[in-house]
């Protein structure tokens, strides 16, 4: 019989491991918005000591782990319709208030996803453009406005080798100069003055190999997994 061939293992840090490296990154006492899909590990991942209060743009400021199956309630669920729970002292609010809180300037970080980043911060994450993509911008480009500290969580190329991080957005733009740090499975990297730069290099990779899967020209202010 012919077995199918085995998927190549993923480059450099899991999804596990990204949220881990953003978790760190954001600072004790500090109010966070986590997008739909791979942002949303992020609250699996608050360091010990340390106390974040997630926010979802549904109504929900305290937001905690997921439930495991047993204990999920379908009435308590973030934007992405998952089931969460409430920490102790988390409070519930109409819908309209949760955007009010975010157009205000009261929530301090934002973790999402991107189909594109460009090195001055632009931001693409809603849509190809395409004439049948389904609309989908939900709370984005409010909480790239409103958001004091906007961070992208995401695969450095997509499903078929193209880079999301390229000297220009060519997708439906969501923000301009809005992203402050890129976490992808290969490495950390801010967005500076003279544009992309590596932070950070997923263990067993180099930056060479990082540069070759980036779209525009990167810096190496690396530690090399350090």
């Amino acid at each position: 019989m012919i077995r199918p061939p085995t998927p190549a293992a993923p480059e450099g840090w899991s999804r596990e491991e990204m949220a881990r490296l953003v978790a760190l990154d954001i600072e004790d006492g500090a109010c966070v918005n986590l997008g739909i899909g791979i942002p949303e590990l992020v609250a699996r991942f608050v360091p010990p000591g340390r106390e974040l209060l997630f926010h979802t743009e549904n109504g929900l400021l305290g937001v905690g782990p997921p439930p495991d199956p047993a204990h999920e309630d379908p009435e308590l669920i973030n934007a992405g319709k998952k089931p969460v729970t409430a920490i102790p002292g988390a409070a519930y609010f109409h819908h309209a208030d949760s955007f009010a809180m975010i157009r205000g300037g009261h929530i301090d970080v934002c973790v999402l996803g991107a189909m594109q980043v460009a090195p001055g911060g632009d931001l693409a994450n809603w849509s190809t453009g395409d004439d049948d993509a389904i609309p989908a911008v939900g709370g984005a480009m409010d909480l790239v406005a409103g958001v004091k500290r906007v961070l992208v969580m995401t695969e450095h190329v997509t499903k078929t080798g193209q880079p999301k991080l390229v000297n220009r957005c060519t997708y439906p733009l969501t923000g301009l100069g809005v992203v402050s740090r890129v976490y992808s499975n290969l490495a950390v990297v801010d967005i500076t003055p003279q544009g992309f730069a590596a932070r950070r290099i997923a263990p067993g990779l180099t930056f060479d190999h990082v540069r070759e899967r980036t779209g525009a020209p990167i810096l190496d202010w690396s530690d090399h997994g350090v």
